[in-house]
């Protein structure tokens, strides 16, 4: 899960932007020009293999600058990904770090292509990650001071190796994290595997992509140079047949999606045999973080973005490193990015920048400027280059398109407004009487009903997702195409007559019922231009059983009433004059999530779905509502 969840981006995003030391950007040279500049440069060696504590090795490229004087500041980037043989993206990245005088350690996770061992998700940080900076401390050309740098799978792992106090760890930039394995705050959704209690169909997809449980290996023992030359032409990398996922992910059982294309037993089914988000499994292996880990020790310059499958689990965990660090000094050096692009892509961030459907203007950051000046902090003790005046919180407030800053998140001058879901009984569609309403209802309104039918789902269109082959892309789309059907709950404010700024986490409280013994609440905010454009903000879903908590499960009571309370959407948006604020609720969300089969037994191992019958409340006593965090300017 990456904990999961990622692509091939390993390094720094948009690290070429700024090279000091190079007659030309990294990112405008050719593929020869860049390997030719790394060979003048760069002192290269590939495929050193450094043991770890059990005797495992893992295959290890280093790149220092060509005739440095002094002993090198390095930056450590542990991947899944084959980034180690002879690529120009590789080395275009180690160009850029070598100019900007650092050495750079790049390495495959243990049982990924030339590194030995079993491959397990994220590759045991806390024992690999640990023994890894040990290592390179030791070097004759560190200087002990070692940064931990790097996106999605390549942030993952540094979470839990901030908590363990190795000496050499001076500073760490993990960007599109997924808040690691385990519960944060009020989430707990095991990397990427689930949303509220929903399995995310991201991970079959993933999966299917980096584990190879029958792979094969060289022979333990083969010289550097034997090795290098291996790495010019075959990186062990298997070659699986392609998948045309958007008629796979349809498969039932759920749980069998990769045994049916032929694959061996491998990490998903270890993963979906498990009893949710609470099983205890969850806690086994060398990996898992969650929010009970104290004494955080690392200064760190966190990048998250709206459009990223975990975005509010990302800024939880960046507040419980504040809470938690082993000094005022690491606490205050805590510092959070959000920008409004989807994973990873933090190299986009640029003028007329656009997510989906909408324009959002120059969302113009330097985000490679700004990772070497925190390196160069905290790895080289230049107190200048990171002002010590910086925001711990900058972050990209759609709407208005522009970034600002806060002394926390959410902001302090945050306060709720919350706005009641209200209709007449017929909220369905976007042409139903469904509102969104500062007073709440009196219980003379009629539920509003709806039929869910597991084959039949609400597709998924925008929002926040990635790396699932393809299946869905993510960003502010347009929802008018969901919101059209009748399965579709709408409700919509009067258009703003001032500018509203919704900043932090959108609570929603939901009054539901079913004649099923379980179903799936799913809840999006959206912004509804005056054309009538519906860009989605955020998304978030409910599995009805875990309404009381991950750790007891239960059915539904068939027509009984409860109030449940899904994660929050965390967002920054600012819903201009003439704009609307909108809610749908539906029942499904696929294929960002695996369809509920209504059965209230066990969903993922079974294929015959039920059809329910939903309904939303606006009773006095028990309304349905969403509060919004406003922020007066």
């Amino acid at each position: 899960m990456a904990a999961m969840m990622g692509r091939a981006v390993t390094i720094i995003a948009a690290i070429a932007v700024s090279s000091a030391g190079l007659a030309d950007n990294p990112a405008d040279l050719s593929d020869a020009a860049v390997e030719r500049q790394l060979g003048e440069k760069a002192t290269v060696e590939m495929l050193a293999m450094v043991p770890m504590r059990d005797g495992v090795e893992l295959a290890t490229n280093i790149y220092r600058p060509k005739g440095a004087k002094a002993p090198l500041p390095t930056l450590l980037v542990r991947t899944p990904y084959g980034e180690l043989p002879y690529k120009t993206a590789t080395s275009r990245r180690a160009l850029d770090a070598v100019a900007h005088g650092y050495a750079l350690v790049v390495q495959n996770e243990r049982g990924r292509y030339f590194s030995q061992g079993k491959w397990e998700i994220l590759g045991r940080p806390q024992t690999d990650g640990y023994d890894t900076l040990t290592w390179i401390a030791k070097q004759p050309w560190s200087n002990g001071t070692v940064g931990t740098i790097g996106c999605s799978s390549s942030a993952e792992w540094q979470l839990t190796l901030a908590a363990q106090h190795h000496p050499a760890h001076a500073a760490m930039v993990p960007m599109s994290y997924g808040a690691g394995i385990g519960k944060v705050g009020r989430y707990w959704e095991q990397g990427s595997f689930y949303m509220g209690g929903v399995p995310r169909t991201l991970s079959p997809v993933w999966l299917y992509s980096v584990d190879n449980p029958l792979r094969p290996e060289l022979p333990k023992g083969l010289d550097a140079k034997t090795l290098a030359r291996l790495a010019r032409y075959n990186d062990l990398a298997p070659k699986k047949p392609e998948v045309k996922w958007s008629a796979q992910i349809n498969h039932l059982p759920y749980a069998d999606m990769l045994r049916d294309l032929g694959e061996p037993s491998g990490l998903f089914d270890t993963m979906i045999a498990r009893k949710g988000p609470a099983d205890p499994a969850w806690r086994s292996g060398g990996l898992f973080f969650d929010d009970t880990m104290k004494g955080w020790s690392v200064p760190s310059l966190w990048f998250s973005s709206w459009y990223d499958i975990t975005v509010g689990p990302n800024i939880e965990l960046f507040n419980h490193a504040r809470a938690a660090a082993t000094s005022e000094s690491v606490r205050k050096n805590q510092f959070a990015v959000i920008g409004p692009n989807t994973h990873c892509a933090f190299d986009n961030l640029g003028p007329n920048f656009r997510s989906g459907d909408r324009d959002l203007g120059d969302a113009t950051f330097d985000t490679a400027g700004q990772t070497y000046a925190f390196l160069d902090r905290w790895l080289k003790g230049d107190t200048r280059a990171f002002a010590a005046s910086t925001a711990p919180v900058r972050f990209f407030t759609m709407g208005v398109n522009r970034w600002q800053q806060a002394t926390q998140w959410p902001p302090k001058e945050a306060h709720p407004l919350r706005l009641y879901l209200r209709s007449q009984g017929k909220a369905n569609s976007l042409w139903g009487d469904g509102r969104l309403d500062r007073a709440a209802p009196d219980g003379s309104e009629t539920a509003d009903a709806y039929t869910h039918d597991p084959s039949n789902p609400v597709p998924t269109i925008g929002g926040a997702d990635c790396c699932n082959g393809g299946l869905s892309s993510a960003g502010a789309a347009d929802q008018r195409q969901v919101e059209a059907r009748d399965d579709v709950l709408v409700y919509t404010s009067e258009p703003m007559t001032s500018p509203l700024e919704v900043t932090g986490a959108v609570e929603a409280v939901l009054a539901i019922s079913s004649d099923a013994r379980d179903s799936d609440f799913a809840v999006k905010l959206v912004d509804v231009a005056p054309d009538g454009k519906a860009f989605i903000l955020g998304d978030t879903i409910l599995r009805a059983r875990y309404r009381d908590g991950y750790v007891d499960p239960r059915p539904l009571v068939p027509g009984q009433i409860y109030q449940i309370h899904p994660t929050p959407i965390t967002t920054s948006n600012t819903f201009l004059p003439g704009h609307r604020i909108r809610i749908e609720i539906a029942s499904s969300n696929f294929p960002k999530f695996a369809r509920n089969l209504g059965t209230g037994g066990d969903n993922e191992r079974e294929a015959t779905p039920v059809i329910a019958h939903n309904k939303l409340h606006h009773l006095a006593g028990s309304a349905s509502y969403i509060e919004l965090p406003v922020v007066d300017r």
